[in-house]
């Protein structure tokens, strides 16, 4: 189980796998209004998060509705927020979950399970303000213990990074693949027009091989010209430049050794060495 305080901030955050779900709605503060998150492996996605966002006056007599309740049995961790000095009152926490789900909704990533989208904004001013303060400090120490519900989504990313000058390209040329890739901020993207081996050797990751074939499912990863190679339809963002580049060459690798920078011949890893010594301003 973890807590999570910020100085200077009224609010607690606490989280618990689900196997210590009968710990968590003992505890004290969950006799307080708050809001809950449940979270889970979302099946239709490869590394997929499914969420339910919610509010209550009372966060252990809800969160216990929820555990016998067959629709929501996707969530294996949970976690809630209330005031340590028990002044967040209901309007509150409605301003809270309707500001949450709008948040992770725009960000794209996670799969919100909520059947409505509350549009809560009946607070008078000053309120407003306190709460703009508190969603603040939410988005620092959600995703710190786990609930990582406003990360960019791939789409996203790929613009991201797409617009920064300063992001310069890498290749990958080997094993009769070449590819191109830069980094992002949440990854790395190989481009549009890169190869792929197809033929996978013994080293081949079977979570990356399980990558691999959902991306040609999606149609993101296509038959090339040639017999042996898959083709990128589209820029696909992975979570690593090793992944990346286990993809490319289907085999285990080494992506900071494997990817190197187009302009210079230096591997991804010697460029990000650099970026950590230069001097900031």
């Amino acid at each position: 189980m973890i807590t999570a305080e910020v100085m200077n901030w009224t609010g607690k955050a606490i989280a618990a796998p689900r196997a210590r779900f009968a710990d968590l709605v003992r505890r004290e503060e969950a006799a307080r209004t708050g809001i809950y998150i449940l979270a889970g492996p979302d099946p239709e996605r490869i590394d997929g998060i499914r969420a339910y966002i919610g509010e209550t006056d009372e966060v252990g007599k809800r969160l216990r509705r929820h555990e016998g309740a067959d629709d929501m049995d996707f969530f294996d961790r949970v976690a809630f927020v209330v005031s340590k000095d028990e002044n967040l009152t209901k309007a509150h926490a409605r301003f809270l979950e309707s500001q949450l789900v709008r948040a992770t909704r725009e960000a794209g990533t996670v799969k919100l399970v909520n059947a409505t989208e509350p549009d809560f904004a009946r607070l008078p001013e000053a309120d407003r303000a306190d709460m703009a303060f508190f969603l603040d400090q939410l988005r620092i120490v959600l995703p710190i213990i786990g609930f990582d519900l406003f990360r960019p989504s791939g789409s996203q990313a790929l613009a991201s990074a797409n617009s920064e000058e300063n992001n310069p390209i890498f290749e990958l040329d080997a094993v009769g693949v070449q590819a191109t890739g830069r980094e992002a901020e949440t990854g790395f993207i190989v481009l549009s027009g890169s190869t792929a081996r197809k033929d996978a050797t013994a080293t081949f990751p079977q979570g990356y091989r399980t990558v691999r074939d959902q991306l040609v499912r999606e149609g993101k990863l296509v038959d090339d010209t040639g017999p042996n190679h898959y083709r990128f339809a589209t820029d696909v963002l992975f979570p690593s430049p090793s992944a990346a580049a286990s993809v490319v060459m289907a085999c285990n690798t080494n992506g900071p050794r494997q990817w190197k920078q187009r302009t210079t011949g230096k591997t991804y890893g010697s460029w990000r060495s650099a970026q950590l010594t230069e001097p900031v301003g």
